[in-house]
């Protein structure tokens, strides 16, 4: 899990540009994960997407969909996360379809550090509190063919 983790530090700082003129960067992402016509990087979530391009890039098992909560369904349940391990988060409220997911990094006694995408914009480090945790994951390195 630490070459996802190095991979994705590697994106720090990727930033969206709001209107027209997309962050290129931004876009790739969801073409090289399969998702065609995205135009607006603004409008549109893009944390499990930059996720599941960190995981195809370095041929590990991912969810495949741009919803965070289908990291939930990832087979390795983490109960002490290690750095670089998923962190899934609820948005709105712990019953809503929507979220959030990145990479742990650490915490303290109030909150949960997650390297992510689509964090204030951007691909950064940013402190979220753990009691909006759904769960920590782990995905398997995909055999090579």
């Amino acid at each position: 899990m630490q070459d996802i983790l190095i991979e994705f530090l590697k994106m720090y700082g990727v930033r969206e540009v709001y209107g027209t003129q997309s962050n290129p960067e931004i876009l790739n992402i969801f073409t090289e994960i399969g998702i065609d016509g995205v135009e607006d990087d603004s409008q549109i979530a893009w944390c499990s997407a930059a996720l599941n391009f960190i995981c195809k890039k370095l041929n590990y098992e991912r969810s495949g969909e741009l919803s965070a909560r289908s990291w939930l369904k990832m087979p390795i349940t983490v109960l002490k996360p290690s750095m670089g391990d998923i962190v899934v988060l609820w948005r709105e409220s712990p019953k809503s379809w929507k979220g959030h997911v990145g990479l742990y990094i650490s915490e303290d006694a109030k909150n949960v550090y997650i390297l992510g995408g689509n964090q204030g914009d951007s691909v950064c480090i940013l402190p979220y509190p753990k009691e909006r945790v759904l769960g920590y994951r782990r995905v398997h390195k995909l055999e090579d063919k």
